[in-house]
């Protein structure tokens, strides 16, 4: 009679494990990450976030290296292993997964999987949402990590009073970079300044090539600007060495969204979100999908509060142009 009555327990605390198991298994979510240029700081943001909360899931990363043409290849293979979630680094990827709000009825668009983009500078202006508060589409939410413009010409202002004509280099293969020359042009007159936006052309290959930074760069200095100002550009971030290198070459300052260009190049100054925090903020976007069940249409995109204004004393030397005391007195100084 024991012996029997030990078998039914030994067999009960099988089962209820192998039913943990199970369940264990079952709550698993599958997280398909695609980023434009390689897993960098938000990406790593973005991860630690899931560890420290204990979210049971399996990030799958992915790396489109600035090629359009790997996008669509993505989105099927995050099909066939029946994603949970889709996290979409920049306004190329965010457009090649899900394309523009018009056209969601399209074929080989993302329209079913919840997804979560992130760093996309202008996602009412690309497009791909409605507005902030709604984004108008069913399975998409996001962040938002961009300072107003204005504050931009602002701070420029604050640390040049005599600030009149600003510089800009775009890239027309980067929706995003077109899309800030846009933005800027509409401030130029309420704020009063000039904008001077010159293009880097395109190869026959539809890409612009580093070699034409320094060339456009002094152009903008024939022209007299002021002040540079990076826009939204990963290429022109790649090559941050190159682009700040010939700025200070010219005798120009440089104002970045991009924090390392202050950091890591020769920026003179940067406002920015730190890309670790808007990799949490995504992070906690996914959570309300992953864990607690929220459809991500429903979700507002999330915005980032806290932005870092940070000095490349260095630079600032070189240029001889020294930071006003208001401004040091809340900024960083770096070098």
């Amino acid at each position: 009679m024991a012996g029997r009555l030990w078998l039914a327990v030994i067999s009960l605390c099988g089962a209820l494990l192998f039913s943990h198991t199970d369940t264990a298994q079952a709550s698993e979510k599958t997280v398909y990450a695609i980023f434009w240029r390689g897993c960098e700081e938000l990406c790593d943001g973005f991860q630690k976030y899931f560890v420290e909360q204990g979210i049971d899931a399996k990030i799958s990363i992915r790396d489109a290296a600035q090629d359009k043409s790997k996008i669509s290849s993505f989105l099927e293979e995050a099909r066939r292993m029946d994603a949970d979630l889709i996290l979409s680094w920049g306004t190329s990827v965010t457009l090649g997964i899900a394309g523009k709000l018009k056209d969601t009825e399209t074929s080989g668009l993302n329209t079913k999987i919840p997804q979560v983009f992130t760093a996309v500078a202008d996602p009412v202006g690309a497009g791909i949402i409605e507005s902030l508060d709604n984004t108008g589409r069913p399975n998409i939410t996001g962040t938002f990590n961009r300072v107003p413009e204005a504050v931009n010409i602002n701070t420029i202002r604050s640390y040049l009073p005599d600030f009149k004509r600003l510089g800009l280099l775009y890239n027309r293969n980067e929706r995003n970079s077109v899309l800030k020359k846009n933005e800027l042009i509409d401030l130029t007159e309420k704020m009063d300044f000039e904008l001077i936006a010159l293009e880097i052309p395109l190869q026959s290959n539809g890409m612009p090539q580093s070699s034409d930074i320094p060339i456009k760069m002094a152009e903008l200095k024939e022209k007299g600007v002021d002040f540079i100002y990076l826009g939204s550009s990963s290429f022109l971030d790649t090559n941050r060495d190159l682009f700040t290198g010939a700025a200070v070459e010219n005798g120009i300052p440089v104002l970045s969204p991009y924090e390392r260009l202050v950091r890591e190049s020769q920026g003179l100054l940067s406002i920015a979100a730190r890309y670790q925090d808007v990799g949490r903020l995504a992070g906690q976007q996914a959570e309300r999908i992953l864990i607690d069940g929220e459809t991500p249409g429903n979700i507002p995109v999330a915005h980032v509060t806290d932005f870092a204004y940070v000095i490349n004393m260095e630079v600032a030397r070189k240029l001889n142009l020294f930071p006003p005391v208001e401004i040091l007195q809340f900024a960083e100084t770096v070098n």
